[in-house]
């Protein structure tokens, strides 16, 4: 197999991943800063390899499987420290349903891809929205700089998760008639 550029940004965000976790574990005030800027380069380099893959036509089988993956393991961390963090249902309630979710379209492409039918639940522009609030959110959250980008970070923590359910729902209801075909 051959490496490119954006199957290694994939990669270094996968290698991000165990930093991230010992960054928001740190005993030091500035721990919350370096987790919030790890998280948010992860964030950039899975916009950016996406991008580079399209833009260099560079994508591969590898690549395709892994940047979803190491996506999907980044932001469900981030969650459960947050809902650690908070300590607090109106946090880990919407971290839950966010991470149900991801499984939920996860399984559901995956058996959509079996029908061959896998196009009919890609990416919406709902759930590109959702994704931008979700990091944004967390990012806000993990860095608690201020008690205003807090409640911030917690009110599009809030939007995201409302957004997660619209996207599961749309996705949900594009694959209805394969779902309740007898």
């Amino acid at each position: 197999m051959q490496f490119n550029i954006p199957t290694l940004l994939t990669l270094f965000r996968v290698i991000l991943i165990p930093f991230f976790v010992l960054a928001f574990y740190l005993p030091f005030t500035w721990a919350p800063f370096v987790c919030a800027l790890i998280f948010f380069v992860a964030a950039i380099t899975d916009w950016f390899d996406g991008y580079l893959a399209r833009r260099w036509n560079q994508s591969t089988r590898f690549g395709a499987f892994l940047d979803p993956v190491a996506d999907k393991v980044m932001v469900a961390i981030a969650m459960v420290l947050v809902a650690e963090h908070y300590h607090t249902w109106w946090v880990t309630l919407p971290a839950a349903t966010m991470i149900a979710r991801e499984i939920i379209i996860s399984a559901l492409r995956e058996w959509m891809a079996e029908l061959g039918k896998r196009s009919n639940v890609a990416v919406s522009w709902i759930g590109k929205v959702k994704t931008t609030a979700q990091m944004a959110a967390l990012v806000w959250m993990l860095w608690r700089p201020n008690e205003w980008v807090e409640w911030a970070g917690i009110g599009l923590f809030m939007v995201a998760a409302v957004l997660t359910l619209w996207s599961m729902c749309q996705y949900l209801n594009a694959a209805r008639g394969d779902l309740l075909e007898q």
